[in-house]
């Protein structure tokens, strides 16, 4: 459950929080939660797939084949990797710059680019273990540090800064976003070829 907070400075003159001004925080706990429940159900509908159909595109627009969709969520989940070893640094993220100077689609096309001439098994294990390891650097983390700003200069908390890069239709919602596609994708595919999950 999503906790209403009060950021500090939504507070008026005599320490009142007005109603209006209250936020959604995903809490810790929700957005690992969030993040497992995910994968999870990517994980269940890419195991319905053959290996011969997972470079075929038809995911994204028909562009992507669910390969190049693991690559793409491993991409944005070890971007968040790199922006919290950033901005436990005090610095800003790498992924903060590129989004500055660059559209999410160009980011997004070059990850699919970069990963797409990996064999499925090294996205696979790429997928998985960087997933593993944001889930144990999430579990291992203090709420303090997940409700304080990401950097000493920031004004939003850590929790809003790795929600903001693995948004879907919520935080943390990423690989729910995608999961319609690969829905689709799956029907796609002659009964008889599916495989079992």
């Amino acid at each position: 459950m999503r906790s209403a907070v009060a950021l500090p400075s939504q507070h008026d003159s005599r320490g009142s929080v007005s109603e209006e001004v209250r936020t959604t925080v995903t809490t810790r706990q929700e957005a690992i939660d969030l993040l497992e429940r995910g994968h999870a159900t990517i994980r269940r509908l890419t195991k319905q797939i053959p290996p011969h159909w997972m470079a075929r595109p038809g995911i994204g627009g028909g562009e992507w084949a669910p390969k190049d969709l693991l690559g793409h969520l491993c991409f944005w989940e070890e971007k968040v990797l790199e922006a919290l070893a950033a901005w436990d640094a005090g610095e800003r993220a790498p992924i903060d710059r590129e989004i500055y100077t660059r559209s999410i689609t160009a980011i997004n096309a070059d990850a699919v680019r970069m990963r797409s001439r990996h064999t499925l098994a090294r996205v696979l294990r790429d997928w998985d273990n960087v997933h593993g390891e944001l889930i144990r650097t999430l579990r291992t983390m203090t709420d303090a540090r997940w409700e304080n700003p990401a950097t000493p200069r920031g004004k939003k908390s850590l929790g809003h800064r790795i929600g903001q890069l693995l948004l879907g239709r919520e935080p943390f919602e990423h690989a729910d976003a995608h999961v319609p596609d690969l829905e689709s994708f799956v029907r796609s595919i002659p009964e008889g070829e599916r495989s079992e999950a």
